[in-house]
C-alpha cells in the first residue's frame, strides 16, 4: 500500500510544478531593476512551493517531522533583468539522482516583454533536510531518511584554510554595526596573498533561521555587502561610480554551496576574492565564509558572482559598458583615486 510520504516524496522527485511569482519591492535599489539577491528569493520560493505541492511544506516538515528544509546549493544565471511589478512564471523540474542524498531541481523564471515570454533564469538549487537538534527529535517517515541529515554540507571540498589554526581574537562587538574589517589576526591570515577583501561580522538573529542556523537568505544578503564594501574599499564604491557616470552593478551569475552551518551569534569571516577580470567586461570573484571553532577555522560556504557594470540610459533602459583603467587598476588591487 503506498503511503501518503511515499506519494509525496514521488511528486517531490518526478512532478513539475509551476507558479507565478512577484519580486519584491525590496529588491529595487536602483531604479525598478531588481538585484541577484531577490532574483535567487524568487528561484528559493519556486523551490518552496514545489514541497507545498507535494503536501510536504517547510512548516509541516519541521512541526510535525522535525526536519528544517534548507536550500544548501544554488547556482543562478540572469538572462534578462526583472523590473518591479514583474510577473515571473516559475517552472520547477526535479533533477534528484538515483541515491543522491539532496534533493535536486532546475528553476527557470519566464517574464513578459512586449508580448513574448522569454526565459530570464535559470538556476540548479539543492535542498537537505536538516534533523533538528535544537528540540527534542521526532519520528519521520523512512522515504525521507536519504534527504535527513544531522549536519548541512560536506559534500564539496573546502579550501585550504578549512581545519587552520589561527590566534584567538576578541569577538565582534556589538557596537561595531556592520562589523570590521580592521586589523584581526584571522583576517590577516585569510588574506595573505590575494587580491582579496575580507569582513568580520557577528551573525545576527534576523538572518538565520530553525532557531540559530545562518539560512540561504542570510548568505545572499552578506554576498550582497561585501560586495559592496570591496568596491568603496577600492575607492570605486557603488554610489560613486552611480553619481560619476551612472553606473550600476549588475550580476549575471551567483553561486553558493553550503559546506557546514554557521550559528547565530557565532563572527563570521566572509572573504571576496577576484579571481580573473575577463575582456575588461565582467570579473568573477569568490566568497567565502568562515567560522572559528576550538582555535581552528571551519570553512561553512563558498561562491561565486560574476559582476559588471550597466549604464542607465533613462528610468527604463541600461546597456552594458566595459571598465575603464580606473575600475580596472581597483579590481587588480590598486586603490583608485577619488
Amino acid at each position: 500500500m503506498t503511503t501518503p510520504a511515499a506519494t509525496a516524496v514521488k511528486h517531490l522527485l518526478e512532478t513539475e510544478t509551476t507558479v507565478r511569482l512577484r519580486p519584491r519591492f525590496e529588491g529595487s535599489n536602483i531604479n525598478t531593476w531588481i538585484g541577484f539577491k531577490h532574483v535567487n528569493y524568487l528561484v528559493e520560493e519556486a523551490v518552496l512551493e514545489h514541497f507545498r505541492g507535494a503536501g510536504l511544506p517547510s512548516r509541516e516538515l519541521f512541526e510535525e517531522y522535525g526536519l528544517g528544509l534548507d536550500v544548501v546549493g544554488l547556482d543562478t544565471r540572469i538572462l534578462h533583468a526583472f523590473h518591479q511589478d514583474d510577473v515571473a512564471r516559475a517552472v520547477v523540474v526535479p533533477t534528484t539522482k538515483d541515491g543522491a542524498t539532496r534533493f535536486g531541481f532546475s528553476v527557470t523564471l519566464y517574464v513578459e516583454r512586449d508580448g513574448k515570454e522569454l526565459k530570464a533564469v535559470t538556476s540548479k538549487a539543492e535542498v537537505s533536510l536538516r534533523i533538528d537538534s535544537y528540540l527534542a527529535p521526532l519520528e519521520y517517515p523512512a522515504e525521507l531518511a536519504r534527504f535527513a541529515v544531522e549536519r548541512l554540507g560536506g559534500l564539496a571540498e573546502p579550501s585550504a584554510h578549512h581545519g587552520a589554526k589561527v590566534a584567538v581574537a576578541a569577538n565582534t562587538a556589538l557596537s561595531a554595526g556592520r562589523g570590521t574589517a580592521g586589523a584581526d589576526p584571522v583576517l590577516d591570515q585569510l588574506l595573505a596573498g590575494d587580491n582579496a577583501f575580507g569582513w568580520k561580522w557577528r551573525i545576527p538573529y534576523p538572518y538565520c533561521h530553525f532557531n540559530e542556523r545562518l539560512a540561504l537568505s542570510g548568505y545572499l544578503r552578506q554576498v550582497e555587502e561585501v560586495v559592496d564594501l570591496f568596491l568603496a574599499d577600492r575607492g570605486i564604491s557603488i554610489k560613486t561610480l552611480l553619481d560619476d557616470r551612472q553606473w550600476i552593478p549588475v550580476v549575471p551569475r551567483s553561486q553558493i554551496q553550503f559546506l557546514d552551518e554557521a550559528l547565530m551569534e557565532e563572527d563570521l569571516y566572509t572573504v571576496f576574492t577576484v579571481e580573473e577580470i575577463f575582456k575588461d567586461f565582467t570579473y568573477t570573484a569568490r566568497t567565502d565564509f568562515y567560522v572559528v571553532r576550538d582555535g581552528r577555522l571551519v570553512q561553512t560556504a563558498t561562491g561565486r558572482i560574476t559582476h559588471g557594470y550597466a549604464v542607465f540610459e533613462n528610468r527604463r533602459d541600461w546597456s552594458l559598458v566595459g571598465f575603464d583603467e580606473r575600475v580596472v587598476r581597483a579590481l587588480s588591487g590598486d586603490r583608485a583615486e577619488g
